[in-house]
């Protein structure tokens, strides 16, 4: 009553040998690699959004109030470079130049973006069970998420 079916099943050309397949923790590292990366570039902003406001002075000599301090963003910059090495195989991440200026509203949204990526970064690395880099996203989610209170409450 029916014809048999004369061409291969889809479900079996999928597992052709001949397509590379990574592992689960394979694809857990290129994601955690990627979360971190997109998470420097944003540092890598801030820091120097943060140079070029402590370079701007007002009238009186006194410089404006430009955010976390500028050692910091450049040691935990560093930090996350470090993490990216060790998840892509000692391989450090290119780290564009910055632009310079912003407006408050840029530099808001920068940290706002800092926080959600240091939080994808902390959902990938518990998935991942990896202490380190955990605990290094739980430490910028925790950086970015102070100059948000800091103007919720003002």
């Amino acid at each position: 009553m029916y014809e048999p079916i004369r061409t291969k099943s889809v479900h079996t050309m999928a597992a052709a040998p001949e397509i590379p397949h990574r592992s689960r923790e394979q694809e857990l590292d290129i994601r955690l690699a990627g979360q971190l990366t997109a998470l420097l570039t944003v540092t890598d902003e801030l820091h120097a959004l943060e140079l070029h406001a402590l370079a701007t002075r007002t009238d009186d000599g006194a410089p404006q109030d430009a955010g976390p301090a500028a050692a910091e963003l450049a040691t935990a910059a560093e930090r996350i470079a470090e993490q990216v090495a060790r998840l892509s195989g000692g391989h450090y991440p290119l780290r564009a130049e910055p632009t310079e200026g912003g407006t408050p509203a840029r530099i808001e949204a920068l940290q706002q973006r800092a926080h959600t990526l240091a939080g994808n970064a902390l959902a990938v690395a518990t998935t991942r069970d990896d202490t380190a880099a955990r605990e290094l996203a739980a430490e910028r989610m925790a950086a970015h998420a102070a100059p948000r209170r800091d103007l919720a409450t003002a």
